[in-house]
């Protein structure tokens, strides 16, 4: 087995997958291989059949079911070159809507932050439409401040794209990144080290907690919010597409869901 987890960590490095991909194929990998061993499975459309039927009983979500199945195709198209076909369909996703924050609850929870470097990073999560990685990654040069524009590099899925910067944190972005050079993070631990993704999401779990909100929102939730602010300004949903940095227009019209002025223009009968 540690033959075949060396091997496949050694293929998905030279594909250039990220540490946090890498990490869940192994996982799911050495899962499905510790499994057919203990089941004495040799057939491998059978073996992966029960594998993924075990994660049903154990009620794992169909993400979870559809990562697992990946993962064992790469194992055997790209690691093993076993050529013959996995043939198995992915698990359907749950169509959950978006936790969207209103403006004045967003508002309550950056009033919420006392301290200011976090509820700059909480104001640029929203106002910039990042996701918590994006934050604590900025650096110096990725600041436009006078043309209001941030620069978002080695995204999800390794892409770049900017974004808007709100003309109310000007100065305060100015002020934070006085004294940095361009290669600097723009925010960094009391120690100078870098942020944690851990630390900005416990920050934001903490002011949330001193406000009145009752919705089960996260951190992500203000991209999910400036998307649909966006949209409810009259923002064409293709160039909210390219904010977010989604490959697929379809992602982003969620969002048309969740801000329909027609249906909010409908009156109940009661």
């Amino acid at each position: 087995m540690e033959n075949i987890l060396d091997k496949t960590d050694r293929v998905l490095h030279l594909r250039d997958y990220s540490p946090k991909t890498r990490k869940m194929y192994l996982l799911y990998i050495k899962e499905y291989l510790t499994f057919s061993k203990k089941a004495s499975i040799r057939d491998k459309q059978k073996a992966v059949e029960e594998f993924l039927l075990d994660k049903y009983k154990k009620k794992q979500s169909p993400q979870t079911v559809n990562l697992a199945l990946n993962s064992v195709k790469f194992l055997y198209a790209e690691v093993l070159k076993d050529s013959r076909r996995i043939d198995l369909k992915f698990a359907k996703r749950n169509k959950k809507l978006p936790i969207v924050l209103s403006r004045a609850e967003i508002e309550k929870i950056i009033q919420a932050t006392k301290n200011e470097k976090y509820r700059l990073m909480i104001s640029l999560g929203y106002a910039c439409g990042l996701r918590v990685s994006e934050v604590i990654n900025l650096k110096v040069a990725d600041l436009d401040i006078d043309e209001l524009v941030v620069h978002i590099k080695s995204a999800k899925g390794k892409k770049d794209r900017i974004s808007i910067l709100p003309k109310k944190l000007q100065n305060d972005l100015r002020n934070i990144i006085a004294g940095k050079v361009a290669n600097d993070f723009i925010f960094v631990s009391n120690r100078d080290g870098k942020l944690t993704t851990t630390s900005l999401q416990k920050m934001f779990r903490k002011s949330f907690a001193m406000t009145d909100i009752k919705k089960s929102a996260t951190f992500h939730s203000l991209r999910h919010s400036f998307a649909t602010h966006l949209l409810e300004n009259g923002t064409d949903v293709r160039y909210v597409q390219e904010l977010l940095g989604h490959s697929n227009i379809r992602t982003t019209q969620i969002y048309t869901q969740v801000t329909n002025p027609s249906l909010k223009n409908i009156r109940s009968p009661l």
